[in-house]
């Protein structure tokens, strides 16, 4: 059955790693030679995940907490990551990004945005409100628990 569940997933499985890899092609070229791609990932993450812990983010980034630490401490003396005490949690320390770092992260999300466009601009519009509406549709279904959570907040 071709509008199966199971076509829907091999279709995504199919096509997001392509989307993917050519947003991340796009975020990178924007990130400043200045700054490695693992520390440039981890701003991402920050940005997304404001508060998250040294843990959270050597868990997302596959890497030890001793390493996770020290590349922490090169982007808290580049100024581009706050440590904070943690208020519900004094022996907890949460990470977030400065504004220099919204500032790089926002940059290189309106120049990866304006390259999707063009890319998408080949397309018919109404294959574009189609996308769109499947973006919706997927959106909520796929949001994490973190996500989620930071956005409820911040509503």
């Amino acid at each position: 059955m071709i509008d199966s569940p199971d076509e829907c997933a091999r279709q995504i499985l199919q096509a997001v790693p392509m989307v993917m890899r050519a947003i991340r092609n796009e975020m990178r070229s924007y990130r400043g030679s200045d700054l490695s791609v693992p520390k440039f990932r981890v701003l991402i993450f920050l940005n997304r995940n404001e508060g998250a812990s040294l843990s959270d983010i050597a868990e997302h980034m596959g890497l030890t907490l001793p390493s996770m630490s020290k590349m922490i401490d090169g982007l808290v003396a580049r100024n581009m990551v706050i440590r904070q005490m943690d208020p519900g949690d004094r022996r907890r320390v949460t990470l977030a990004p400065t504004a220099l770092s919204r500032t790089v992260m926002q940059s290189a999300y309106e120049a990866t945005a304006a390259r999707l466009a063009e890319r998408l601009a080949a397309l018919p519009a109404s294959a574009c409100r189609t996308i769109l509406k499947a973006m919706q549709i997927l959106e909520p279904i796929f949001v994490s628990d973190r996500e989620a959570k930071t956005a409820k907040e911040n509503n």
